[in-house]
């Protein structure tokens, strides 16, 4: 097999391309002949050694891929040699071949592509459980989506209108907000134009007619974070989603207190690992609208996968609408 190897955690230079020795699965675990690999903002962390997970040295980066099973180890009964599988499991994606844990895996239904599949569980996983469980959205609430043509905020928008909501996505240029309104958004705010230092409030407050979004979902952080919970409407509920911005912000507590509001953190991680048959139900309920059409992964490009510093490159310029997707 070959992989891109982090021997050493500095940044995305010293990955290298490397033959490896393809492993035997151990008890548990599943080899996977790699398709499509998709690039998640965590994958850049963890190579830097920022990301809260530092796996041991030395590793193959690649939080989510898709592909096909060549191998089962003892003890996998739900998994069979040639089927059709998508996981995400931190690291090993960017490679010909992983081991991966049996239990990670989401059988795919037929009709499901594999570059899909690779862009698929991280956004409409998170956006899921931010949403629906942890904020309870219900039809006719309004939400507001920072970074909304991104991985996550894309997916939010879609889930957030097949819940029956009205959304107002929040992205950076006319081109990111068109993308927004063509996957269902309401209204856009094009935030380079209302910025967070001026205008972003005002234009919140025209578009919910002062009453403020009863859901805020941000993936962004840094100086979005303030303005936006300023806005929100009264019992509205902030979701801490992520940093994408860089800068984790800290928000006055008054505010919430005011506003009745409440700050909600989303870690979809860690609920799969806690509560892994709500995890495993919400996944084909995932999958279901995926079926049925009312949800698919925006991808902004596939690469080849010998393409990674490429693949990289382009995310490090924030010019990416949807997911980057790298294919063997």
């Amino acid at each position: 097999m070959q992989a891109w190897l982090c021997e050493n955690p500095t940044g995305v230079e010293a990955l290298t391309w490397k033959e490896l020795p393809t492993p035997e699965p151990k008890a548990g675990e599943v080899l996977i002949e790699i398709q499509a690999a998709s690039l998640n903002f965590p994958d850049l962390l963890i190579v830097q050694n920022k990301y809260q997970i530092k796996p041991p040295l030395p590793f193959v980066p690649g939080s989510e891929y898709a592909g096909i099973v060549r191998a089962v180890g003892d003890g996998v009964t739900h998994l069979k040699v040639g089927q059709a599988v998508a996981c995400l499991s931190g690291t090993g994606g960017f490679g010909t071949h992983t081991l991966a844990p049996a239990a990670l895996c989401m059988p795919l239904p037929e009709g499901f592509p594999a570059v899909d599949a690779a862009a698929f569980i991280m956004i409409y996983a998170t956006s899921w459980h931010a949403l629906m469980d942890r904020a309870q959205l219900k039809a006719g609430e309004t939400v507001l989506v920072l970074g909304a043509a991104g991985g996550v905020g894309t997916a939010a928008i879609q889930i957030a209108k097949a819940a029956g909501a009205r959304v107002i996505a929040a992205a950076s240029s006319d081109e990111k907000c068109d993308l927004c309104r063509q996957l269902g958004a309401d209204e856009v705010i094009n935030y380079s134009v209302h910025t967070p230092q001026q205008g972003l409030r005002d234009e919140i407050k025209r578009l919910t007619d002062g009453k403020g979004p009863d859901v805020i979902y941000d993936p962004v952080g840094g100086d979005f974070a303030e303005p936006a919970f300023r806005s929100i409407a009264w019992r509205g509920r902030y979701l801490v989603v992520g940093f994408a911005s860089g800068p984790i912000p800290s928000l006055p507590l008054n505010l919430a207190l005011l506003k009745g509001a409440s700050i909600v953190g989303v870690f979809w991680g860690d609920f799969a690992k806690r509560e892994p048959k709500a995890n495993a139900a919400m996944m084909q309920t995932l999958a279901g609208l995926y079926l049925k059409g009312q949800i698919k992964p925006v991808i902004d490009q596939t690469l080849p996968m010998k393409d990674l510093h490429k693949a990289y490159a382009i995310m490090g310029a924030r010019s990416v609408k949807g997911k980057l997707v790298l294919v063997n």
